[in-house]
């Protein structure tokens, strides 16, 4: 099953999109109802309308749940650590993004006065369907995956020498995520997804690879992050992402860059930069670690 967060006719709602990615239908079910099953999705479960309701004139909305949460996962891929000079970290490295930093699928992506090294990065990101119990793997909480693409400020902290995840992860209208969810079964089912992801800057291919590469699977993910936060049926988990990043290379996002992410089996984010916004002079106050020639 594909599963969107679809707008349409200025209301938001989940819908179930059809075989030919054109069409969808409108969930009429609950959120709290159907995301929270522990046998498996079924269709019964959706209560879903009669009506075809065409995409081309929606738009893709992340796949969401308002109030649920957003983590994030850095240093998950050893071919972008040795590119960096970095090894292996002994645990994962994990943060909360806000719900204001999500943008759809076709979205632009924010472009804050507050860095000038906008980058980008091409995640799985997980979709939690339910609590996780005393199963044996902690995938098996899942209901399914989709597209990410964490941008970061990569310039964020440096006037401080420490790292500033706020800056750098979590600036408003600045992650895509979408198109929509896929549900596991489609793709293996509770085992590590063998997924390959890619990502182009204006059609020239930046990152290349597979997310059976990850340094810590899905399960020890999941099962660090619940130890600390109990995970809930609708939140999301961006698993890391691999080399080919502009922190690696110093070529980062322009205003009006073209940034298409997409994995098999998912679908493709295709957003574009926008100009950056002014930073009214209340807010430069301190300077707000602006980069000196601000």
């Amino acid at each position: 099953m594909r599963l969107a967060r679809v707008e349409l006719g200025g209301q938001a709602f989940w819908a179930l999109v059809d075989a030919d990615s054109e069409h969808c239908r409108r969930i009429r079910a609950p959120f709290a109802c159907w995301m929270g099953q522990s046998g498996g999705l079924c269709l019964d479960d959706l209560d879903l309308s009669d009506e075809r309701l065409s995409l081309a004139g929606a738009r893709l909305l992340p796949p969401l749940e308002p109030r649920s949460r957003v983590f994030g996962v850095g240093l998950n891929y050893l071919s972008h650590l040795q590119r960096l000079g970095s090894q292996a970290p002994a645990h994962p490295l994990a943060y909360l993004k806000l719900e204001s930093a999500l943008v759809g699928a076709n979205d632009p992506i924010s472009y804050s006065p507050v860095t000038r090294q906008l980058d980008y990065e091409v995640e799985l990101v997980a979709v939690v369907g339910r609590t996780l119990q005393d199963e044996r793997r902690a995938s098996a909480c899942l209901l399914g995956f989709t597209v990410g693409n964490d941008i970061s400020a990569r310039d964020a902290g440096q006037q401080i020498g420490r790292l500033d995840l706020l800056t750098q992860k979590a600036m408003d209208r600045t992650t895509p995520v979408g198109p929509w969810i896929v549900t596991a079964d489609e793709l293996g089912g509770e085992q590590q997804p063998a997924l390959e992801m890619r990502l182009s800057v204006n059609d020239e291919v930046r990152q290349r690879d597979n997310t059976q590469h990850m340094i810590f699977p899905l399960d020890e993910l999941l099962n660090y992050l619940d130890a600390r936060i109990k995970l809930r049926p609708g939140d999301l988990v961006f698993t890391g992402s691999t080399h080919g990043v502009g922190l690696e290379t110093g070529r980062f996002l322009q205003p009006g860059d073209l940034v298409v992410a997409q994995i098999s089996g998912i679908g493709q984010l295709s957003n574009t930069v926008a100009a950056p916004s002014p930073l009214g002079p209340a807010r430069a106050v301190g300077r707000l670690g602006l980069p000196p020639d601000h």
